[in-house]
């Protein structure tokens, strides 16, 4: 009998710790084109929790989605950029510390939805190091079987099934699979992502009418 016992409870213990285990956090992003809700991975903790960190201090609050660039993506994070004047050109400003890479492809990639951390280029930033503030969702395209064969070839990676499949139905910027680490992706709200990402824009692809974070919240971890 003790034995039963203590069997039902280390399996209701591993219940819980699977269940916590599982847990992802939810942020919510207000914006004055609507809201979207985010969920962050587990996989990824650095990003997750340097995230977390910014929202809970309020740093994204009053940040504009200062690139946008029609069927790629959506980009954020210029903390120097809040209550520029429009057509003021667009500061490097930003918290001077960077987050080690966390690039888990195959698992985690760039579809439809996805959110990933903008990062300085490879001549400069070969560790490929995350920007600590700037992020970006992706909108991308959808491809076809001949264009997924030619990146391959191009950037010399291979693509699952279920990527290629997902690219041609959903579409996603996969030219940046590999190389950008993706540490989210939008649970609800994508269609305010796609109102967003045809708004005209002027130079350096800043929206001409701002496009505000108002505020972002965590709602569940």
């Amino acid at each position: 009998m003790k034995r039963m016992l203590l069997a039902a409870l280390l399996c209701g213990m591993c219940a819980l710790g699977t269940s916590a285990q599982e847990k992802e956090t939810k942020v919510a992003i207000d914006t004055n084109k609507g809201v979207i809700t985010i969920k962050l991975y587990n996989e990824t903790p650095h990003h997750r929790d340097n995230f977390v960190k910014l929202v809970k201090s309020h740093l994204y609050d009053g940040v504009l989605f200062h690139r946008v660039i029609k069927d790629f993506m959506i980009q954020a994070g210029h903390i120097d950029m809040k209550e520029a004047p429009k057509g003021m050109k667009v500061k490097e400003g930003e918290p001077d510390y960077t987050v080690p890479a966390e690039i888990l492809f195959p698992k985690l990639y760039h579809k439809r939805g996805q959110v990933g951390a903008a990062r300085w280029g490879d001549d400069i930033n070969p560790e490929r190091a995350s920007s600590s503030t700037n992020f970006y969702i992706v909108e991308g395209k959808k491809f076809t079987a001949e264009g997924l064969d030619k990146m391959e070839q191009e950037k010399h990676i291979k693509f699952t099934p279920e990527q290629r499949e997902v690219y041609m139905t959903e579409g996603g910027t996969p030219h940046l699979d590999n190389a950008y680490t993706v540490f989210g992706e939008v649970i609800d709200g994508m269609d305010v992502v796609d109102s967003i990402q045809v708004v005209p824009t002027g130079k350096e692809d800043r929206p001409l009418e701002d496009v505000v974070i108002r505020s972002m919240k965590i709602v569940e971890e």
